[in-house]
């Protein structure tokens, strides 16, 4: 499975992005698929993801009513709307995808996830 983030850039508080991130395969309807992100100095977080099979939404409780994640099964692509952004969210984002079969596990964690991007820059200024 390949992934490819795009849509990252520079911003002033309170602008918005969307990312965009499309993975590779037959079985994408399926997958688990994250956005994660890493500022300096900090380790990588998970942001927001669909759990496996399609299924329900999680967000990271930092992001919760500013971000939006959702999906186009047709163009293979999982989008991140970011409004509302503020300094805090500079970081370099990455997005995730996983086709195993359903683990019941948490579509935040890293370790949930086998294929990586190789992550789009957001930078917010104030």
């Amino acid at each position: 499975v390949q992934v490819e983030e795009s849509g990252g850039g520079l911003v002033q508080a309170g602008g918005s992005l969307r990312l965009s991130c499309t993975a590779s395969g037959s079985t994408f309807d399926y997958y688990a698929l994250g956005w994660f992100r890493q500022g300096p100095g900090k380790e990588r977080e998970g942001v927001a993801c669909f759990s496996w099979n399609g299924g329900n939404t999680f967000y990271a409780d930092s992001v919760k009513g500013r971000f939006t994640i959702s999906r186009d099964n047709a163009k293979n692509t999982v989008y991140l709307q970011m409004n509302s952004l503020n300094p805090e969210d500079t970081a370099m984002y990455y997005c995730a995808a996983d086709d195993s079969d359903y683990s019941g596990g948490d579509c935040l964690s890293t370790t949930e996830y086998n294929y990586w991007g190789q992550g789009t820059q957001v930078t917010v200024s104030s």
